[in-house]
């Protein structure tokens, strides 16, 4: 296969500041092709632009990266300035180069232009070299009656430059034919030595004049129209450029691009700087939608590729579906078809690829394999590009990563060591190990480091390497002295002992903050628990997800007797039942500092209490001074209330004139108190009559301020601003772990949820943040991607709401790609997708002692400085940048949330 782009430029010399300041794009009406900025595209493109001055989506961005990648136009400094014009000695250079003439010019500091033809002193070997490549005609050229001023210096026409490209391409005889009258309306300004040349290039698509159906033949060219020019006159030019080389994509990711060029494998280096065409559009794609085993041309600078474009979109290889059946000698793959049998051969740049598009060693092809061979169409040879098994025998053991473990399809899916993805199943013979343990698939994790054996398509043997958090549950049978080590019963009956880490985290549903005195260790009753181990296996949390032990609820004190610890009650059912008291029993009463000699005394006749026992030994014993649940049913006659607690049960309690809390309301009476309201009733002290109702409620805020010292934070909701006190509340992180108070942020979203006036639990609410890449209104799904770069798909489930500048709207589609949004779940579990505002500014400067960033105006009522979130996104394509490196006058787009910056993109 053989490309007129396949050979570099022999020779690239270095280009003096004069020069390197050549050609750049800009706008504006040239007497060239589709020179009206075109509509921009709506694909994502990733990278960024070449030049400062050059921003990503401009309409000559295609040439512009052609060209400045073949190494005809340079940048200075990093811009180009677009607008300027083009003077002829700066035309004739970049013509020449266009041409591949470097290698042809004079080295010596010697010049043939004639004296009065004034040319800058690095210009002049272009200039010779082109009145002998009869670029120029001498005689025309001196006969300007111009050249009182600098020949060089003098700006390029439209007609000059029409000639000289028209030349450039080798039409020149085309144009001494076609020396005749044009269709334009100023065609009596046309020099006569160049009516043929504007005819050809007319012909040829190269210009279509200005408005008016005019030329205007003597009005100047900037640099983005000369280099528009010489780029789309390349499909008349036979030059071929070294750094080009264009074959067949057989290899693609976010780094690496391979080709299949003339019988051999190419690769190439991407990163965010290469940009991506096709050859018939001039707005760039994204590199997704460089397809496997399309044609496409590739320029690059030592293996770099800078400009990529798609020559054709249709797959290039011929596909044969066949069955593997055996290999033969001189790379020769023998398959059968049916009854007759072929062979193709392959070589050491064909890739061979398994199921899940693993690069695999030919021998590991196995007999009766279903397989495709393609083949490229291009040369008479026909050559095998890839060898992909479609179904087969897998047998093979490897290092990987866990992604997915799917163990109601007994399917588990591992990223190789090569960053490939593979999927295997199962089965009851399988083995999964890590250490000494022997492991059940619910038990791997997503991220651990494994090893893995395959055999006939089944996964054998998984052995974790390196394990990331997993979960073990057990039974507590003792807690090591200073609560240094666990011992577990398994459900086999064996002992495991883990150690713990300092301060593990303990659930326990139904207490604020448990301790470890509140766990139950026993031998044969002791606490079901969930332990999350670490990868150095010691215990992070501890989950009681039961409870072995009998209950007696709200049961009544008969007696007790403090020299034998003998308990008598009455149950709910008045029943009697004895229990014994030790050094062991969990104890529970309004005091934060339990203790047998402190509880015994309130151990008197009718004294309300929940027992938990295991064969008529108490485990724990509470004192009921407060009843939580839903209030169920009010006799105001009576007197009397019904609560609904967490079990099913109901307790009815008589009330005087008890003290109401609700918060938000400064005096409350019981008139306040609704049926289905969630309370928490407390009880006086001889546990006779309601001593206060406290009305439970939840409400969400944003954190505008911090008082570590005080347990204080200031809040904001619905515009308001009010403070409240969290030192005692229970605080619990976005995934559910319990957290502490030093760990709020400013912008936290937090849910709140309050008995009575006082705060009892502070919740920070998970938020997802970032871009919206697609919206699914049907299924009611929105994939955002998020500022850690991975993408997630949301479910919106239930009531939503999407605010924009303070508008809302309840359909997903209002929702547009590229919006930047924040989703979060309100108090009540109804969704709220808030689109962030965003305004596209020139960077000033940075202050790193206030975090403030500094944006250029328009008008004295723009605001200029703005707070920028600690975690903030802050990048230039998909490359991560730091606020300190960028510069004054950075064109850039700035996403805020609550008027702090979340995101900046430079462009």
């Amino acid at each position: 296969m053989h490309s007129k782009r396949s050979n570099y430029i022999k020779s690239q010399k270095v280009v003096s500041a004069i020069l390197v300041s050549m050609v750049a794009l800009s706008s504006g009406t040239a007497a060239f092709a589709d020179e009206v900025t075109p509509t921009t595209s709506t694909a994502t493109v990733t990278s960024s632009s070449l030049f400062n001055d050059v921003k990503n989506g401009y309409w000559a961005e295609k040439h512009i990266y052609k060209l400045a990648s073949q190494g005809i136009i340079l940048g200075d400094k990093g811009l180009f300035r677009p607008n300027d014009s083009v003077t002829q000695q700066e035309a004739i250079t970049m013509a020449i180069r266009f041409m591949g003439l470097q290698d042809s010019l004079n080295s010596s500091n010697t010049s043939t232009l004639p004296a009065n033809l004034t040319v800058g002193n690095y210009f002049k070997p272009y200039v010779d070299l082109a009145f002998q490549k009869n670029l120029l005609d001498k005689k025309l050229e001196m006969d300007d009656a111009t050249l009182k001023t600098s020949w060089g210096q003098k700006q390029a026409s439209r007609e000059w430059i029409t000639q000289i490209l028209v030349r450039a391409i080798g039409k020149q005889d085309e144009a001494t034919s076609a020396n005749k009258a044009t269709a334009f309306a100023d065609n009596s300004k046309i020099s006569a030595s160049k009516l043929g040349y504007v005819n050809v290039a007319v012909e040829l698509g190269l210009t279509n004049g200005t408005t008016g159906n005019r030329f205007d033949p003597q009005g100047s060219v900037t640099r983005t129209q000369l280099a528009t020019f010489f780029s789309r006159a390349e499909a008349h030019s036979n030059t071929q450029y070294a750094n080009a080389s264009e074959g067949i994509v057989t290899s693609i990711n976010n780094d690496t691009l391979s080709l299949y060029v003339n019988g051999k494998i190419l690769d190439f280096s991407l990163d965010n700087k290469t940009a991506y065409f096709t050859s018939t559009s001039d707005t760039k794609v994204a590199l997704s939608d460089v397809k496997l085993y399309t044609k496409v041309m590739v320029l690059a600078n030592t293996g770099k590729a800078s400009y990529v474009e798609i020559t054709d979109p249709k797959e290039q290889l011929d596909s044969i579906d066949t069955t593997f059946e055996r290999m033969f000698p001189g790379n020769m793959l023998g398959v059968s078809n049916n009854t007759s049998f072929d062979s193709y051969k392959y070589d050491a740049n064909t890739i061979f690829l398994d199921q899940n598009n693993n690069k695999i060693e030919p021998s590991a092809l196995t007999a009766g394999s279903q397989i495709v061979i393609k083949r490229e169409n291009v040369t008479s040879d026909k050559n095998v590009i890839v060898v992909q098994i479609k179904s087969g025998v897998i047998n093979k053991s490897s290092n990987g990563t866990l992604q997915n473990v799917d163990v109601a399809n007994k399917t588990v899916a591992i990223k190789n060591a090569s960053g490939s993805l593979e999927s295997y199943t199962w089965d009851d013979s399988s083995i999964i190990r890590y250490q000494t343990q022997i492991l059940t698939p619910a038990d791997l994790k997503s991220g651990s480091e494994v090893k893995y054996t395959v055999k006939n398509n089944v996964i054998q043997i998984i052995e974790v390497t390196q394990a990331v958090e997993h979960t073990v549950r057990g039974a507590i049978y003792q807690i090591g002295a200073n609560n240094s080590t666990i011992t577990y019963k398994k459900e086999g009956g064996s002992l495991e002992v883990k150690l713990l880490v300092d301060k593990p985290v303990i659930e326990i549903n139904g207490i604020a903050k448990p301790v470890f005195t509140d766990l139950i260790a026993d031998t044969t009753g002791g606490d079901q628990v969930e332990l999350t181990l670490n990868p150095q296996e010691q215990v992070t949390k501890i989950v009681v997800i039961n409870r072995q032990m009998e209950q007696k609820p709200d049961s009544s004190v008969v007696s007790y007797d403090a020299k034998t610890k003998l308990l008598t009650i009455l149950d709910a059912n008045k029943k009697p039942f004895v229990v014994t008291l030790d050094e062991n029993t969990k104890l529970s009463y309004n005091t934060t500092t339990p203790t047998l000699s402190g509880i015994e005394p309130l151990l008197t006749n009718n004294r309300r209490i929940n027992l938990n026992y295991i064969s008529n030994r108490a485990l724990s014993i509470e004192v009921l001074y407060k009843y939580e649940g839903t209030l169920y049913a009010m006799d105001t006659s009576a007197r009397k209330l019904t609560i609904l607690l967490a079990n099913g049960q109901t307790v009815t309690k008589p009330y005087i004139s008890p003290i109401i809390e609700i918060f938000g309301k400064s005096s409350s009476s019981i008139s306040d108190v609704k049926i289905g309201d969630p309370v928490t009733v407390v009880m006086t002290d001889n546990q006779d009559n309601v001593k206060s109702i406290l009305v439970r409620s939840s409400k969400q805020y944003e954190v505008t301020s911090i008082d570590q010292s005080s347990g204080r934070v200031m809040v904001k909701a619905d515009s308001l601003l009010s403070q409240i006190y969290l030192d005692k509340a229970v605080i619990v992180g976005d995934g559910g772990q319990i957290s502490q108070f030093s760990n709020l942020q400013v912008g936290n979203i937090i849910n709140v949820s309050f008995n009575g006036y006082t705060p009892a639990t502070a919740q920070v609410v998970k938020l997802l943040t970032g871009e919206v890449l697609t919206i699914d209104a049907a299924a009611q799904n929105v994939t955002v991607k998020n500022y850690n770069g991975s993408s997630e798909t949301y479910k919106v489930q239930g009531a939503f709401k999407i605010v924009r500048d303070g508008q809302i709207s309840t359909n997903l589609n209002s929702l547009l790609p590229t919006d930047r949004v924040e989703i979060r779940k309100d108090v009540d579990g109804s969704t709220t997708l808030k689109v962030l505002s965003t305004t596209t500014r020139d960077f000033w400067k940075y202050d790193s002692a206030s975090r403030e960033v500094f944006l250029k105006t328009q008008s004295t009522s723009e605001k200029n400085r703005f707070t920028l979130s600690p975690n903030a996104y802050i990048h230039q394509g998909d490359t991560v940048i730091t606020v300190q490196s960028l510069k004054e006058n950075d064109n850039i787009v700035v996403y805020f949330n609550n008027d702090i910056i979340v995101e900046i993109q430079k462009r």
